[in-house]
């Protein structure tokens, strides 16, 4: 007779409630007491918004304070339910030879299907947080199994996993999830019953001040430098809304890169003027080498103006 044999090969992590480089301004603490209350209320959240908006990293920090052990996902196209779920991987073969009269020989053999948990069996099962990093970079097909996870707090489970046809979900779980706008390549668009489920909170661009916090905090460099890029990033975001992204992660990268290098931000310093080229110009959207050279003359002017 075949059984399964349930095993669980994944392991949370225990985050560090205390995070050295995360930034707490007026604006961060505003979203962070929003995202605990509705936590706190039995609502999984959102966090929705561009990238380089901070939101992995408002959600590692909202899991940290939990002090529950954190599972986390990232949304992939692949994904099918048994990637969150479970499922049979293996198989485990005994077989028992019985010689207890030496004239007689009696072999009896069985298989046993091993039983894996996957991430949200197991974080359902033990009341850990989870954390759906870009969720909707699945399919929406393979994130039905939520909608009876967040409503009615019960799993469904396969019948290969030999016990219950569901799992009752621990009063301790919680779930975050995080999201791009559905206009970048690669994002499927959420079933609306799924989305009704959590309470979206929407990211932008931080504050200014918070930018030059995030970007001194996280590369290291002076208040002063990092002020300075920043009102680069912001002045080329402003002046081409459609075509400029860069992020407070540009700055992050161009303050490294002067950090590693020992450059300054300077006009005359030819390194922080290269990598603010190179840095910046990854982030644009354009077509052509003539849009190339208009996004490269804003850069170099903005330099001019405040380096």
């Amino acid at each position: 007779m075949n059984t399964i044999d349930e095993i669980s090969e994944i392991q949370p992590i225990l985050l560090n409630k205390v995070q050295p480089n995360f930034i707490q301004t007026p604006q961060v603490e505003d979203l962070i007491n929003r995202a605990f209350l509705y936590l706190q209320a039995g609502y999984p959240i959102h966090l929705s918004g561009p990238a380089g908006t901070g939101k992995t990293t408002l959600a590692m920090y909202l899991a940290a304070q939990s002090g529950r052990p954190t599972i986390l996902i990232h949304g992939d196209e692949q994904f099918g339910t048994s990637d969150l779920v479970g499922g049979e991987f293996g198989y485990r073969k005994r077989k028992v030879v019985d010689n207890f009269i030496h004239s007689v020989l009696k072999a009896e053999e069985d298989v046993t299907g091993r039983w894996v948990d996957n991430r949200l069996t197991v974080a359902c099962k033990h009341g850990f947080t989870l954390i759906y990093d870009e969720f909707t970079r699945s399919k929406a097909e393979a994130n039905n199994i939520l909608l009876s996870v967040l409503e009615e707090k019960m799993l469904d489970l396969p019948a290969a996993r030999g016990v219950e046809g569901y799992l009752r979900v621990h009063p301790n779980f919680s779930a975050i999830f995080t999201s791009n706008p559905h206009e970048y390549a690669g994002v499927y668009k959420s079933q609306d019953a799924l989305r009704d489920r959590m309470i979206t909170i929407k990211l932008q661009h931080y504050d200014r001040n918070t930018e030059i916090e995030i970007a001194k905090a996280k590369s290291g460099i002076s208040g002063t430098d990092a002020e300075k890029i920043v009102n680069i990033i912001r002045s080329l975001r402003d002046q081409d809304k459609n075509g400029a992204i860069p992020t407070v992660r540009a700055a992050i990268m161009i303050g490294k890169v002067m950090k590693l290098s020992g450059s300054t931000a300077n006009s005359s310093d030819k390194t922080f003027v290269q990598s603010c080229l190179d840095i910046l110009d990854s982030e644009m959207d354009y077509i052509n080498n003539e849009k190339q050279k208009e996004i490269n003359d804003k850069i170099m002017s903005l330099i001019m103006k405040f380096c």
